[in-house]
């Protein structure tokens, strides 16, 4: 609906609200300009919108209203990301978002407090795959990288212009300087240059190397990474190329993708997810000789194909260990394939012992939660309850006094005498 985005009024880290204005732009040029969409909302909107976004730092504490309390925490997966935790009343979840528990080259990996939940929504998009090691994964990029090269061959690396370009940019930056390589390496125009333009002033939410290495050069201002001009498409010799978008679904990654994928001298590598029906994911679906992009457009595909995780998403092993830490009453899946999150469920539920779900959109699911009753009382009366049950028990009950207030989860049986005042509209009513 045109002019929904104005309405919307949110909370995010500050990389985010610097980010999202060139992202939502660059996708509602994608929606209209190639895909032929009706536009849903304009670029006055998306400004519009950035006015009502609050910015907010990690682990800072907002109080909404009288009831909602939030709290990021930092996820790894792409700049700005972050887990939200929520505490409405008594009860309490973390939204993961996206996330990564294992540090790369220009993130930390994600980091939580452990918290009291009542549940844990987290993504799981790679439910059921078990990463290798992430230096093995580099490795062998690199080496189907530099062998195609080698044989006067251009190498096409479909990314998302925020997080793995930023990532395989340092990591082939680095490679080339140590192996003394003068092949060009470009970048295509767009979202990817603004994404690394926040990437080198917002060093503060990259990872401890980066920022250790910030003071004598900035890791993002690459050294063998330029930019590439539409142009260079035909220009003869090797060549690495990153483009946008990363699953081949539109944009300039296609167009080269069209040019290049007829010749056998060329190598395709898919770095990341691709959603079923992109051009990326028949790819990784099997080697086609032919793909049909409509009745009318037809591409020979005889170039090396070549994929790897470089996901910036969390494995099966992370999703478990989180919600290991993290021990929720409830757990509900969210982002991800309905059979892979049926396999984690269910190891959820018999390894971890915690109910889980993974609803369809549209479906609702009705979470139980934990109320505390908070009471004013003396300390006369704590001390006379604990005298009877002795310090253990005092400690099971968990009295903590404060000002004169105390919340108490009683954790076992026993008679105390005293009087229970309570409000209800304006009007007290006493049970003795």
């Amino acid at each position: 609906m045109p002019g929904s985005l104005s309405s919307l009024v949110s909370s995010v880290p500050y990389p985010t609200k610097a980010l999202a204005p060139f992202m939502l732009e660059d996708y509602r040029k994608v929606t209209i300009d190639q895909r032929g969409q009706e536009e849903q909302y304009s670029y006055e909107d998306i400004l519009r919108c950035m006015k009502k976004v609050i910015a907010l730092d990690l682990k800072q504490t907002v109080q909404v209203d009288k009831d909602l309390v939030i709290r990021a925490y930092y996820a790894g997966h792409v700049l700005g990301a972050a887990m939200i935790y929520a505490k409405a009343g008594d009860a309490a979840m973390v939204y993961t978002g996206d996330y990564n528990m294992t540090p790369d080259r220009h993130l930390g990996a994600a980091q939580i407090d452990r918290l009291k939940l009542d549940l844990l929504i987290t993504e799981s998009t790679y439910a059921k795959t078990i990463r290798d090691s992430k230096h093995a994964r580099e490795r062998e990029f690199l080496k189907a990288v530099h062998k195609c090269v080698s044989g006067g061959g251009k190498v096409l690396i479909p990314t998302f212009a925020l997080g793995r370009a930023q990532e395989l940019c340092m990591l082939l930056d680095d490679y080339w300087e140590r192996m003394n390589l003068t092949v060009p390496i470009y970048f295509s125009a767009g979202l990817t240059i603004q994404a690394n333009m926040y990437y080198k002033m917002l060093i503060g939410w990259t990872s401890q190397k980066i920022k250790d290495s910030h003071a004598v050069r900035n890791p993002f201002d690459f050294k063998h990474v330029c930019h590439f001009e539409r142009s260079f498409i035909n220009n003869p010799g090797p060549c690495v190329l990153f483009a946008t978008p990363g699953m081949i679904s539109g944009g300039f990654s296609l167009e080269a993708f069209k040019k290049w994928a007829p010749s056998e001298k060329n190598l395709i590598t898919l770095p990341g997810y691709c959603v079923a029906g992109t051009v990326g994911h028949k790819l990784m679906s099997g080697k086609p000789t032919r793909i049909d992009l409509d009745r009318d457009t037809h591409i020979d595909v005889r170039c090396q194909i070549h994929q790897l995780a470089f996901s910036p998403h969390i494995g099966s092993k992370g999703i478990m260990d989180l919600t290991d830490v993290l021990s929720p009453k409830h757990v509900i899946l969210v982002h991800g394939e309905k059979p892979q999150m049926a396999f984690l469920k269910e190891r959820i539920e018999s390894e971890l012992g915690m109910p889980c779900f993974y609803p369809a959109n549209n479906e609702s699911v009705s979470i139980p939660t934990t109320h505390n009753l908070k009471m004013s009382t003396t300390e006369r009366f704590i001390t006379s309850c604990a005298a009877e049950q002795g310090k253990q028990s005092l400690r099971k009950r968990n009295l903590i006094h404060s000002t004169g207030t105390s919340e108490v989860n009683v954790s076992d049986e026993g008679e105390a005498e005293g009087v229970l005042l309570m409000e209800t509209q304006g009007s007290k009513d006493f049970v003795a």
